[in-house]
């Protein structure tokens, strides 16, 4: 009898251990899932315990696996991020389902990937996007001129005043080319050229040495907004003077509509009409360096402490098939995805402006439906802002 009753007892005991083990182990994992994928990458200690944890639940193999593929998660999003074009991270909320076996049971945890959802840009929350078009473009704001006469041949909401991101760094290019100040002078990265508005980060560490030439050059290929601050700071008079030269620089091309509050467009405060972008765009196409700095595939700078390989923004650059005389992008959340080129199409030498476009590269696309449309002679309608006197076609 007794000893019936010691089995019973020790059976009980038991499977209690185990069914608290079990408990244990899934607790552990599903913290562990729950976690930012960021935690995994940053606490590697946290990891190790995770893995003690599991191993007393005996399915190590389990848990090592899920931390493993999170990690791995974590590394492709901060590269992801570090290689960002422009301005400011392209984001959006997402939510993964993960499933995952413990003590011979599935268990399944909903896990929120650490993003955050993109606010909507000014032309979104204008009402921009609702002006139709022939050509059904993603941007709000699209605006094409031939170079030679000016005649506009392609008017969507061209007089809408709206933020316009580094578009802003063809206007740094002439105040810097305007002082004369030497090419070779060599330049320092400080504290001072940090984004402090967006936080947005940069290759071009602090303490890194370029020549003016080289700043130049990735500012306006790559976009590179360290290198666009630092060329403000070292302007005679420091960057106060060198906003003040910007938008001096603006009236007198007669842009009305444009004013600037930073070298590099990481603000919204940056703003300016696609009508008055046309007119920056014919004053930059004069300079030779922009010209050829703004149209570079790539280019490689040696900064004192290491060697940065550059790379442009605009994929048309390297697409034989257009023939680019000037250009530059930008993005910001408040801009949207935003594009000027000088472009020559069917042998005529035009100005693009496209603003305000949704998604990465929609900008590209619209260029490329405006040159297609172009090339077979325009005959759709082309004016299509709503601002041309009526609710658009």
């Amino acid at each position: 009898m007794k000893t019936d009753m010691f089995s019973s007892l020790k059976v009980i005991h038991g499977a209690a251990r185990s069914t608290a083990l079990s408990v244990a182990a899934s607790m552990v994992l599903a913290a562990a899932l729950a976690a930012p994928v960021s935690t995994f990458a940053a606490t590697p200690a946290a990891s190790a315990k995770t893995s003690k944890q599991a191993k007393a639940g005996k399915k190590p193999a389990a848990a090592a696996r899920v931390s493993g593929k999170a990690a791995k998660a974590g590394k492709t999003a901060a590269a992801k991020t570090a290689a960002a074009d422009d301005d400011a991270p392209r984001a959006s909320v997402k939510r993964k389902r993960v499933t995952y076996t413990a003590n011979g049971r599935h268990h399944t945890v909903v896990r929120r990937v650490a993003y955050e959802p993109r606010p909507p840009s000014v032309g979104q929350a204008f009402g921009l996007h609702e002006t139709p078009d022939a050509l059904m473009l993603r941007s709000s704001v699209a605006y094409v001129v031939d170079q030679n006469t000016g005649e506009p041949l392609f008017d969507k909401n061209s007089r809408a005043v709206v933020p316009i991101a580094s578009i802003t760094k063809l206007m740094t290019a002439m105040v810097v080319l305007d002082s004369k100040e030497p090419m070779t002078d060599q330049l320092e990265v400080t504290d001072e050229d940090r984004d402090y508005e967006k936080n947005t980060g940069s290759r071009l560490s602090v303490g890194s040495v370029l020549s003016r030439e080289d700043m130049l050059h990735i500012a306006l290929m790559a976009s590179e907004n360290r290198a666009a601050a630092a060329l403000s700071r070292y302007y005679p008079g420091g960057r106060p003077a060198f906003l003040a030269a910007m938008n001096a620089k603006a009236r007198q091309l007669g842009m009305t509509d444009t004013h600037f509050e930073n070298p590099t467009g990481l603000t919204s405060q940056n703003v300016s009409s696609a009508r008055d972008l046309v007119k920056m765009v014919n004053a930059a196409y004069q300079y030779p360096l922009i010209r050829r700095f703004s149209t570079d595939h790539s280019y490689e700078v040696y900064t004192g402490k290491r060697t940065l390989a550059y790379n442009s923004t605009n994929a048309l650059v390297r697409n034989p098939t257009w023939d680019i005389g000037l250009q530059k992008t930008g993005f910001i959340n408040e801009a949207g995805e935003c594009l000027v080129m000088q472009a020559n199409i069917h042998g005529r030498p035009m100005v693009l402006v496209l603003l305000d476009s949704s998604g990465k590269y929609s900008r590209f696309a619209d260029a490329t439906r405006l040159r297609t449309w172009l090339d077979n002679g325009g005959d759709q309608a082309r004016i299509t802002s709503a601002d041309a006197g009526g609710p658009g076609t």
